[in-house]
């Protein structure tokens, strides 16, 4: 496919988040097994993420691993961990070459130490970078990371260090996961599924959704222009009337 129409680099979405959805439908299309579109789609991400820097996208987040993919079986948990190692090694040097920050969200504690030493590793060499941070979540879920914001805002109103009476927005907001990050604006998911499923629920609360039933793997640059096309297209009004905004 091809986007003759041209993207007005000054209305991008500051934040972009992205459902990847679609791997194993996409491997199972092929006849092959589900590692297989994990890792064809681990090369989508690439392309994505080096579309994105082009493009001037400030802050990109990945769905990479929910909590609940825990629940998948062991075999896949354990092949979805490799791959990410290996492409954590790998991409190194592309996030180098393009000013990419790397960032993580998520309990982060539950992965296994060899791929947490990677992530670490590659946070701590591209943490200069400026040009965009990619924040991948990593054993997340946005339920949990409310439930564990509260249990921290509640520790600090039980020992006095901050009053109940200033719990707002931007003090919800200070013990996010996100803390440092703006809101998301954009959120794409692949695969043709209409669905949050648990992600960034505090963080989309006023972000435009575009749904394409394009499975992840097959996910190319022209779609997320065709996505973000979608996105200049809307009023975005924060609640307020289109003239107010005018």
């Amino acid at each position: 496919m091809e986007i003759h129409q041209e993207i007005d680099k000054n209305n991008l979405p500051t934040h972009l988040a992205i459902i990847m959805d679609g791997n194993g439908r996409w491997a199972k299309q092929q006849g092959k097994l589900r590692a297989f579109g994990h890792e064809n789609g681990t090369k989508t991400v690439k392309k994505t993420v080096e579309a994105c820097a082009k493009l001037g996208i400030k802050f990109l987040t990945l769905y990479t691993f929910s909590t609940e993919n825990w629940n998948r079986p062991k075999i896949e948990v354990d092949i979805l961990m490799k791959l990410l190692i290996s492409a954590l090694k790998k991409e190194l040097k592309t996030l180098q070459n393009n000013n990419i920050k790397l960032n993580t969200i998520g309990n982060i504690d539950n992965l296994p130490t060899g791929v947490k030493k990677e992530l670490y590793d590659v946070m701590q060499q591209t943490k200069d970078n400026t040009a965009m941070t990619l924040t991948l979540a990593l054993s997340y879920g946005s339920r949990d990371e409310i439930i564990n914001a509260v249990k921290k805002i509640t520790e600090k109103v039980k020992n006095n260090i901050i009053s109940i009476d200033t719990i707002d927005e931007s003090i919800i907001n200070q013990h996010l996961y996100t803390q440092n990050m703006p809101d998301v604006d954009l959120v794409i998911r692949t695969s043709g599924e209409h669905r949050i499923s648990n992600f960034l629920l505090w963080q989309i609360a006023y972000a435009e959704f575009y749904f394409t039933d394009v499975l992840w793997p097959d996910f190319k640059e022209a779609h997320l222009h065709e996505a973000i096309l979608s996105y200049q297209k809307r009023e975005r009004r924060f609640g307020k009337t289109s003239e107010q905004i005018k």
